[in-house]
């Protein structure tokens, strides 16, 4: 199954919705903790949902189980945690709350889909660890990372 990631920082608002489009993306997953952050412009869960569906014809899902615990987070992003500590606590809490089995795969991936988080690249980036579990659980997914 084909599975697109994107981050939004680093993007204008044409750039984000014309890389959705040219791409057919039918439904974006929001996998961010925080999905109505005053510096998110254009991605903030409301504005996002009303320009997903109004420019690419697309839907909105916010999925928290697929998001990172807020004081995991925190640390990171303070340099109190070191990526590969972070990439580790995050694929352990994956496997603790069983995201393979807790949501519903088929459904959510039923349609062209990209998963969204902050970050501009896919490196650093929970999203991309997301799909690596998944396959590590038997859900193969084959990601693009617009």
């Amino acid at each position: 199954m084909e599975i697109h990631t994107i981050g939004f920082t680093k993007k204008s608002a044409a750039e984000f919705f014309g890389t959705l489009k040219d791409a057919g993306i039918r439904r974006l997953i929001d996998v961010r903790l925080n999905n109505v952050s005053q510096l998110a412009a254009f991605a903030k869960r409301d504005d996002l949902a009303f320009f997903l569906r109004e420019l690419c014809d697309a839907d909105y899902v916010h999925e928290p189980l697929l998001a990172p615990e807020g004081n995991m987070l925190k640390a990171y992003r303070s340099g109190d945690l070191e990526w590969d500590d972070y990439e580790r606590q995050f694929l352990n809490l994956m496997s603790e709350r069983s995201v393979e089995q807790a949501i519903d795969w088929d459904h959510l991936l039923n349609r062209p889909s990209v998963l969204l988080c902050s970050e501009p690249g896919p490196e650093r980036c929970h999203r991309r660890l997301v799909v690596e579990y998944l396959g590590l659980t038997g859900i193969n997914l084959d990601a693009i990372h617009l």
